[in-house]
């Protein structure tokens, strides 16, 4: 599907939510090792679990209400609820203050509304755009977030040090714009809502809305293929995470001026967060060059050995990791690490809307996502995990947990595929 075909909505957002992706990658990459030298590794690790438990409970209620009240106003609100959390945040790490928790506190505010954001930002895809191109559209929202990967990093790298304060403060402002950019400008996509209908879950008190909320979700819980991706997912997020939470310690620790290119006399050397930024540039700008192409790579695939292979990928991708104290190994592992990536990203989001029914894409988009959010909250206990047992076990842990959801997705897709011969059958 042609950008200039796309419905007007998802241009607009295309344009302001890569803004903002940009001045987030600026700083986000660096904040695992600001934690873990403010706090310790064990302390900032299950402080970020911690954060992480609100991130669950707010994916859950962005779901409900995104199909309940709409997929505008949730998008609106949690863009400015992570304007002001940025705006905190850069006064926590300013000139004026340097408080860690307070910090801590304002990036667990922005997980939040990250989760309240993404369930309706998914839904509205599938709102307006036919089954048959979604997966191209969600693979460029997907490249357009790692162009950001590549350039938010470098940026950083250059400014994180020594500015944090004005890099925290123009996220602020970024939110801010697209909040208002998204209220002038884009239109109400959810079924129940559009032509101004009141939804029926607006008159509700808190108790019934909460009763049914987990009425729902046990509905969707209870279909076993479903339960099975989300578990899957979950396992394997816990390895997709780390590229946020273990790689950046782990690259510190071992990369110290090391020479990463040799011409002649002249050399170029590398190590701690220039390393790290080196590396998130190199998933970002391997994403942004062949998202679509893997991608279409992958649809001539069976939707079941891509997701299974995909996991191994990852699995080998820490083996590698574990194996290496040289920046090229790390380079080798992250480029494994982003072809398992690449292969699921179409794939997963329309393996979604296609099972999910119409009035409630959001919850079952709110619900899939559980993979990540509850993956995030588990995955920071890797940081300790290296304290404990160090840096190759913990790599060939996570291996095995990737072996684990391979296992999973092998054993959901036999029971869709009964499913769906029992039902080709039936009367």
């Amino acid at each position: 599907m042609k950008l200039r075909n796309w419905d007007r909505n998802l241009k607009i957002r295309l344009g302001g939510e890569a803004l903002v992706n940009i001045t987030f990658w600026m700083f986000f990459p660096f904040l695992t090792i600001f934690f873990s030298e403010a706090f310790g590794k064990t302390t900032a690790g299950l402080l970020l679990i911690f954060s992480q438990i609100f991130s669950v409970i707010a994916n859950l209620l962005g779901g409900y209400c995104a199909d309940r009240y709409g997929r505008k106003k949730m998008m609106v609100l949690s863009s400015t609820g992570q304007g002001l959390a940025f705006f905190v945040f850069a006064y926590a790490s300013s000139p004026w203050m340097d408080s860690p928790t307070l910090a801590f506190i304002c990036f667990s505010l922005v997980s939040v509304c990250g989760s309240l954001y993404w369930p309706a930002s998914q839904a509205m895809v599938a709102d307006v755009v036919d089954e048959k191109d979604r997966s191209s559209v969600f693979a460029v929202f997907y490249t357009s977030i790692n162009i950001a990967v590549v350039v938010g990093p470098i940026i950083g790298g250059l400014f994180y040090a020594e500015h944090r304060f004005e890099l925290l403060f123009l996220a602020g402002i970024m939110n801010a714009i697209l909040a208002l950019i998204l209220q002038k400008k884009i239109e109400e996509t959810a079924p129940q809502l559009v032509g101004n209908q009141m939804s029926e879950g607006s008159s509700k008190t808190g108790m019934e809305f909460l009763f049914d909320q987990m009425k729902t979700y046990k509905i969707i819980i209870q279909d076993k293929v479903f339960l099975l991706f989300i578990l899957a997912g979950i396992i394997g997020g816990m390895t997709f995470m780390q590229l946020d939470l273990l790689f950046p310690v782990y690259t510190k620790e071992v990369i110290h001026n090391q020479t990463l290119i040799s011409i002649g006399n002249w050399e170029m050397k590398i190590g701690g967060e220039q390393a790290f930024g080196l590396l998130i540039s190199e998933n970002g700008l391997l994403v942004a060059i062949f998202t679509i192409a893997v991608t279409k790579w992958m649809s001539v695939y069976k939707e079941r050995n891509v997701f299974i292979v995909s996991s191994i990928i990852y699995g080998f991708s820490m083996l590698v990791a574990a194996a290496s104290q040289w920046i090229w190994g790390l380079i080798l592992a992250m480029a494994l690490f982003t072809l398992g990536e690449l292969m699921t990203v179409g794939i997963q989001q329309g393996f979604i809307s296609k099972i999910a029914p119409e009035h409630m894409r959001g919850q079952y988009f709110a619900a899939a996502s559980l993979r990540f959010t509850i993956g995030r909250m588990i995955a920071p206990i890797a940081i300790p995990m290296s304290a404990w047992f160090g840096n190759s076990a913990t790599f060939i842990i996570l291996f095995l947990f990737c072996i684990i959801s391979a296992l999973l997705y092998y054993l959901m897709y036999s029971i869709h595929e009964k499913r769906n011969y029992s039902a080709s059958i039936s009367p």
